[in-house]
């Protein structure tokens, strides 16, 4: 069946409408650009890690906010769950290494492993209130840190 000139005019004037050929070019790109990884936050491991590291972090916001540095128990306690997390984390690296994930993550994550045992020694060694503080603080960057990483939506590689 022939078609119309008007309807073959309509077709054309369409397909030369700049507003669709950039509609058509957005689609084109999204559909080759890169894909965003998918998010491990859900996952039981990483979820646990978020989980402690929040628990961690309101403990040092306590600290934080007392003019005495913790007793020695309770510093026991905190110091052993800061191990654990630091194994934790270095479990999401490897776990993240072994699925040929390349994205920052990994790397964080291995870095907050390695890292966590000197800032709490920090805290422990703290001389007065003022390095106790500032011990405190970097820890609680750390804590914060691990839960960001984890929690933010990842991003595709570049």
């Amino acid at each position: 069946m022939p078609m119309s000139c008007g309807l073959l005019i309509a077709a054309a004037l369409l397909v030369t409408d700049p507003s669709v050929a950039d509609a058509h070019a957005g689609h084109a790109a999204a559909a080759t650009a890169p894909a965003a990884p998918p998010s491990v936050a859900t996952e039981p491991l990483f979820a646990n890690i978020v989980s402690r590291s929040e628990t961690l972090r309101a403990i040092v916001d306590g600290w934080m906010a007392a003019p005495a540095a913790p007793d020695a128990g309770e510093f026991a306690a905190f110091k052993a769950q800061t191990v654990e997390l630091a194994a934790r984390d270095m479990e999401g690296h490897v776990d993240l290494r072994e699925r040929g994930v390349d994205g920052d993550l990994k790397c964080i994550l291995k870095g907050i492993a390695e890292d966590m045992p000197l800032k709490v020694a920090a805290v422990e060694g703290a001389a007065d209130d003022a390095a106790r503080q500032s011990a405190l603080s970097e820890l609680r960057y750390l804590l914060n840190d691990n839960v960001e990483v984890i929690t933010s939506p990842p991003t595709p590689a570049a």
